[in-house]
């Protein structure tokens, strides 16, 4: 609190998003999020959100029967699931396959983003492509929700990485497109958020275009907190 009550009395909001986007969106400050409180407002609902699951091992099975039954159970039954990169260990056919034929499991609508090892080589993302057609820059609508998934890899690099121009360019194009007003998710495998380890270079450059959106959420992957 102490912290929101200097920036208001020496930045204006504009001025500290040009100083720090993810400062900005963590404190709850974000200029398109003030500027559509009123009539910015979508419908409830309950989704799920996984990351990283680094399919690769003849155990895995096993484990994500486990997991396809606890997304079941769950209460309110989530409306669609966000799958938010490295769905594999290598990228290899087999290890995408079988990730896709998990989220299919689920009985929901799934969006998944790339991870860095859900390509073949630096440059190959052909599996990818072939499994998950049209799903590395895209949108969609949820109960009068945008919701905005990126790529944001370059290639298996996991660390000190750049968003890739390819993105940017999409964005840009696409954003004319898009309600401002709307409550907007951004969805991307690596982190946004401010002082993140393995956060792109790059990643303000991508957040200050989101300026004028009500931009509600940003969910991320990548950082592993804890293995099993």
């Amino acid at each position: 609190m102490l912290m929101k009550q200097i920036i208001k009395k020496f930045l204006s909001r504009r001025d500290w998003l040009r100083h720090s986007a993810a400062a900005t969106l963590a404190l709850g400050l974000w200029p398109g999020c003030a500027a559509h409180r009123e009539n910015g407002r979508g419908g409830n609902f309950s989704f799920i959100a996984i990351n990283d699951t680094h399919y690769f091992s003849p155990e895995c099975p096993a484990f994500f029967q486990r997991v396809i039954a606890s997304v079941k159970a769950l209460t309110p039954r989530p409306e669609f699931c966000l799958m938010i990169g490295d769905l594999a260990e290598k990228g290899t056919l087999q290890e995408l396959g079988a990730m896709r034929d998990v989220l299919r499991s689920f009985d929901m609508p799934f969006h998944p983003v790339i991870g860095n090892h859900d390509y073949l080589s630096q440059t190959d993302r052909s599996t990818w492509d072939q499994l998950f057609p049209g799903k590395l820059n895209y949108h969609f609508e949820h109960r009068d929700w945008q919701l905005i998934g990126l790529d944001s890899t370059e290639g298996l690099k996991y660390r000190d990485t750049y968003i890739q121009p390819e993105t940017f360019r999409w964005l840009d194009d696409q954003l004319r497109k898009l309600n401002p007003a709307k409550p907007t998710i951004l969805f991307t495998h690596f982190p946004l958020g401010m002082d993140l380890r393995y956060r792109p270079k790059n990643a303000d450059a991508l957040l200050e275009r989101f300026g004028d959106f009500n931009l509600v959420a940003v969910f991320n992957g990548h950082f592993h907190g804890a293995t099993e």
